[in-house]
């Protein structure tokens, strides 16, 4: 399926609000409501739309911590990535992983109930041998600029 430019908006939308109703999303794309959610069912179909959720305010639940770590494993075969990957997707803790290029290997995200629940998890990460070498820890004191959403319009222009 090849994306034009209402395809795009369509999904630029939905990700800033997957509540939006269909005849209001069909406005805001210059589309009639029927053709509107014809599209959106196709790009559900064809996997483009992977589903849809909350985004929860975690701040009013409680207080938590956001630690971003980096992370160099000892050696570098694919079994060993595989290995700390396999451990790392158990951890709850962990919101975000990536595999990146420069001076270390992975980049997490994680958000925990506090200092204590990051060390506890990390002393157990480097206890279980999954191949850590080193990490570095940053402990995030404030957020002043968090996006839910993807620019879309911006890096897809058609």
């Amino acid at each position: 399926m090849k994306l034009d430019r209402i395809d795009i908006k369509i999904l630029y939308e939905l990700q800033k609000n997957g509540r939006i109703t269909n005849v209001e999303l069909a406005e805001l794309v210059n589309l009639s409501p029927s053709p509107c959610l014809m599209r959106v069912k196709k790009l559900q179909s064809e996997g483009y739309i992977d589903g849809y959720s909350a985004q929860i305010n975690v701040g009013k639940l409680g207080q938590t911590l956001t630690v971003f770590t980096e992370i160099t494993l000892k050696n570098h075969r694919q079994i060993d990535f595989a290995r700390f990957l396999a451990a790392i997707e158990k951890v709850d803790q962990v919101i975000e992983c990536h595999l990146v290029s420069g001076g270390y290997d992975y980049l997490l995200k994680f958000v925990t109930a506090g200092i204590n629940d990051y060390q506890t998890i990390m002393e157990r990460l480097t206890d279980m041998d999954v191949g850590i070498d080193k990490y570095f820890s940053f402990v995030v004191l404030k957020s002043p600029i968090v996006k839910a959403h993807m620019p879309l319009t911006s890096l897809f222009r058609v």
